[in-house]
């Protein structure tokens, strides 16, 4: 059921931003921010750990999840550091996941050829 919970929340998710990519003017690097503040705001809130043990991957995935995982490390680098951990607390908690992008990114241009042209 785990699964099940997962692929139809993910799918809801993916759904629901794509309705918003029609409807509205925005673009995708704003709707983008948008998923990710959403999760940094559910996740303050409180909501995140209940629906991330519902949905599973689901919720954790997208970037709803990266919200969550930059709001947690804000606030306890925050409750460390003071000040000073609002802006090392964010970079130290997406660091991972930021990191393999990267390096995937990297790789996939060494493997595929580019067909943009010049």
């Amino acid at each position: 059921m785990d699964y099940v919970n997962a692929f139809w929340v993910g799918g809801l998710i993916c759904a629901l931003v794509q309705i918003l990519m029609e409807k509205t003017k925005l673009m995708p690097g704003r709707i983008m921010v948008l998923l990710v503040v959403t999760g940094a705001v559910i996740g303050f809130l409180g909501w995140y750990e209940p629906f991330q043990e519902f949905a599973g991957a689901g919720a954790s995935v997208p970037l709803l999840g990266f919200g969550n995982v930059l709001m947690k490390g804000v606030k306890e680098a925050v409750d460390e550091q003071g000040l000073l951990g609002l802006f090392a607390g964010g970079f130290k908690a997406g660091a991972v996941g930021t990191s393999a992008a990267l390096i995937f990114g990297y790789l996939a241009s060494l493997i595929f050829k580019s067909r943009m042209k010049r």
